[in-house]
């Protein structure tokens, strides 16, 4: 737990250098000009696509119902674009993960490496194309999740609070603690430490995915809102990006802490047998 809170407090104080928040802006111009291209082109036929899915479940005809019980009939045009909304917020956000892997991670390990772990020897473990092919296919295992609980964590309201910080926590403790190792740790202290530190891992990303959604549930709870969905959708992209720079600081100072440690430990060891 020292060690959780220890590296916490060294990411947020890094999260704020210049170079940190300046790579919170690639991912997001990236991701918001993709993402805001295909939802332009594509919004009313997602729209349409959503509503004719609603429609064919005898659940959304019961909560139409209700709402027309209440007195609220108009909130029926709003269900569709909420769920299109839902929907894209996720994929946009593990395009910005992605992006963040691949262009922010390894400055930010250059970054470490010239602080606190300056004397960590590099053992280069890992690779880019190593890194490229684990996150893919790490991402596609939890798109296949989230598929399979969507109905879950759309219409059960427990459950959108619980199931997407989850699968989030996983994916991003799988995909960054990769990064983190992959200039310093040998393979083999990679899988070693990814064993022996798993828990504290994936809380740091399930911690990470908790602040993540706050800003998501925030705007989405409220059906007005929609109608800026692309000026809060590129600020949301902003936030997620300030979010997994974070979180990569995070994971860095952890990881390598760790790796000082199991290092260490394993020097001692050897010089107890010797001796």
């Amino acid at each position: 737990m020292n060690d959780l809170l220890r590296s916490f407090g060294r990411a947020l104080a890094s999260v704020f250098h210049p170079v940190m928040l300046f790579l919170t802006f690639i991912p997001f111009l990236v991701a918001a000009i993709a993402w805001g291209a295909l939802l332009y082109a594509f919004w009313q036929p997602l729209i349409d696509t959503a509503r004719l899915w609603l429609e064919s479940w005898s659940f959304t005809a019961s909560v139409y119902h209700l709402f027309d019980m209440l007195g609220l009939g108009g909130m029926r045009a709003v269900i569709a674009p909420l769920v299109v909304v839902a929907v894209a917020i996720p994929l946009i956000v593990v395009t910005v993960l992605l992006l963040i892997v691949a262009l922010a991670m390894p400055r930010v390990i250059r970054y470490l490496s010239r602080g606190p772990y300056a004397a960590l020897e590099m053992r280069h473990g890992g690779s880019w194309y190593g890194s490229l092919v684990h996150s893919l296919w790490t991402t596609l295992v939890c798109l296949v999740l989230m598929a399979v609980t969507l109905p879950l964590w759309l219409f059960i309201p427990p459950f959108f609070a619980l199931v997407p910080p989850l699968l989030w926590g996983w994916l991003t403790y799988r995909v960054m603690t990769y990064d983190a190792l992959a200039l310093h740790a040998s393979a083999e202290e990679r899988r070693a430490l990814v064993r022996r530190y798993r828990l504290p891992l994936l809380t740091i990303g399930v911690v990470s995915g908790l602040l993540g959604s706050l800003p998501t549930a925030i705007w989405v709870s409220s059906a007005w809102l929609v109608v800026l969905f692309p000026v809060v959708a590129a600020v949301t992209i902003w936030i997620y990006a300030f979010i997994l720079v974070f979180t990569a600081l995070w994971f860095g100072n952890y990881c390598l802490r760790a790796l000082q440690r199991m290092r260490a430990e394993a020097g001692h060891s050897v010089t107890t047998v010797a001796h």
